[in-house]
């Protein structure tokens, strides 16, 4: 699974990397410890630009009576979301980017588990495969807009980490995931498979990203096996 990512650029350099004319979005700080069920930055286009919003994590189906759901959609298997009642139908048309610079995984050692941060070898900007669907409370008082993100099999990096791991788009495969006029789940299928193992990197961190409290550029640094932060 996903459960915990980074996305620590500035406003500014998400605005140039997705093409972003203007955004409702007011202020984003660095984030070094994205966290279900907080507000995360997603990008969808409208059939004629794309445009940068808030989505909360962890989707809710509009048919679900409980928000509360959504604690159990944080990640979508990619294999089935085309059959699965709530990610079917955001599949074939509420498709969104997630963009991040790195997400963390826990490796089971012999001490315990060992939180890892996967990034891309040059530590630039990517985007996960998300969905999203927008909630109406029964009582109609309450709006929810929120999104998953899929997963697929790991590479070759992430397999002695992690069973599971995000779909990651190629920047050339973004259009095609945006494009709303894609409405059959088999023209997507290509873009499931686990990303390209020589072009990550992964390393230890503290245990501190365990925490949500914990917010701040200490999580993202690497640290040797002994728990000590390494100096590159």
């Amino acid at each position: 699974m996903c459960g915990r990512y980074t996305i620590t650029v500035s406003l500014e350099e998400l605005m140039i990397r997705y093409m972003i004319g203007d955004t409702k979005v007011p202020y984003h700080r660095p984030k070094y410890n994205v966290a279900p069920g907080q507000q995360v930055l997603a990008i969808i286009n409208d059939g004629q630009r794309n445009r940068l919003g808030e989505l909360q994590w962890g989707l809710i189906p509009p048919w679900a009576e409980d928000p509360k759901i959504g604690n159990k959609m944080l990640n979508a298997r990619s294999e089935t979301a085309a059959e699965k009642p709530a990610f079917k139908t955001p599949l074939r048309r509420k498709r969104c980017l997630i963009p991040a610079d790195g997400f963390y995984e826990w490796k089971k050692t012999d001490g315990g588990k060992q939180p890892m941060r996967i990034v891309h070898k040059d530590h630039s900007l990517f985007s996960m495969a998300g969905l999203y669907e927008t909630w109406l409370a029964p009582d109609g008082t309450t709006t929810i807009s929120s999104c998953t993100i899929l997963t697929t099999s790991p590479n070759e990096l992430m397999a002695p980490i992690h069973d599971r791991m995000p779909v990651i788009l190629r920047q050339e495969d973004e259009p095609l995931w945006l494009d709303r006029s894609v409405q059959d789940p088999r023209a997507l299928s290509r873009l499931f498979v686990p990303y390209a193992a020589d072009e990550l990197d992964a390393y230890p961190v503290s245990s501190a990203v365990g925490s949500v409290k914990n917010d701040t550029a200490d999580c993202i640094e690497p640290i040797t096996p002994g728990g000590q932060l390494h100096l590159w």
